[in-house]
């Protein structure tokens, strides 16, 4: 019987030793790690995706709450007061599934409001806004990520308000932005080599253009006169044009091109698709 366990943990064995080879003398620092996992990846041990996520879990080790939240200028709040119609508006307009409610000031957060309960509001009109609120979680600034993960996950709340060191709102954060952190990375790459001043050429031959691009980067490429004279990047022309930040998936057009937003982080925008417009009457 014990015989014929022996080749069972001879393999085992094996195995593991071949393990200690490929990781052995082993990384003495995160960066040493990240190094390695770049190795692994030009080896063709691991995919290029999984090198990317691998990797931003190890960045998101040393990155807070302050660091991806959305600041506070940019959130989208809803009145406690504010009538019905107008809260059913700014919904469908944002599309979030969940809206920090305030009285009196923004900065009085009282509650959390998911999207789908303003409906009960419509069968029973009867029924108060403020029993369909929900406890808002507040966390300072200095909360790192991997904890925030953690609360998001056991807790069930998707989403935080985070305060300064003052006490005062400063933004807020979800769990979709903590885990861009990690799948973002994926979103973010690309040959160096293939880029100029931010500007990629995809494979459809529109562009994936930087929302910190300048301007002029932008008109030089596309041949474009998109002014500068007030704003230096294309995401500052863009949310002025527009009236205030894009979000994902919204497409804006200027100066003859259609931006699309491919990717926001931080109350920005990080990535555009952007296409010439088509003209009216063209086929």
């Amino acid at each position: 019987m014990h015989r014929g366990l022996l080749p069972a943990t001879t393999e085992r064995r094996s195995l593991f030793d071949r393990l200690i080879e490929l990781v052995s003398p082993g990384p003495d620092s995160r960066e040493e790690l990240i190094e390695t996992l770049a190795d692994a990846e030009h080896r063709e041990l691991i995919p290029p995706e999984s090198r990317a996520m691998l990797e931003g879990v190890i960045r998101m080790a040393d990155m807070t709450a302050g660091d991806v939240m959305v600041a506070e200028p940019h959130m989208d709040l809803l009145d406690i007061t504010a009538p019905y119609d107008e809260l059913l508006a700014l919904v469908i307009e944002t599309g979030h599934s969940r809206f920090p409610v305030f009285e009196g000031q923004r900065e009085n957060v009282i509650g959390i409001l998911m999207a789908k309960d303003l409906l009960k509001l419509q069968r029973a009109p009867e029924l108060n806004l403020r029993t369909l609120l929900r406890p808002a979680v507040f966390v300072p600034e200095s909360k790192g990520l991997n904890e925030l993960l953690r609360d998001f996950r056991s807790n069930r709340n998707h989403l935080a308000i985070v305060i300064d060191e003052f006490g005062n709102t400063a933004g807020l954060l979800t769990i979709e932005d903590v885990l861009e952190e990690i799948v973002g990375e994926i979103e973010d790459e690309f040959d160096e080599a293939d880029a100029e001043n931010g500007i990629y050429t995809l494979a459809d031959g529109s562009h994936r253009v930087a929302g910190d691009t300048e301007i002029e980067a932008v008109n030089h490429a596309f041949a474009v006169s998109l002014p500068h004279d007030e704003f230096d990047t294309i995401g500052g022309l863009v949310a002025d044009a527009l009236g205030r930040v894009p979000r994902r998936g919204e497409s804006v057009g200027v100066g003859g091109l259609d931006f699309q937003v491919m990717l926001t982080r931080g109350g920005a925008v990080r990535w555009f698709k952007v296409t010439r417009a088509v003209e009216a009457g063209t086929p």
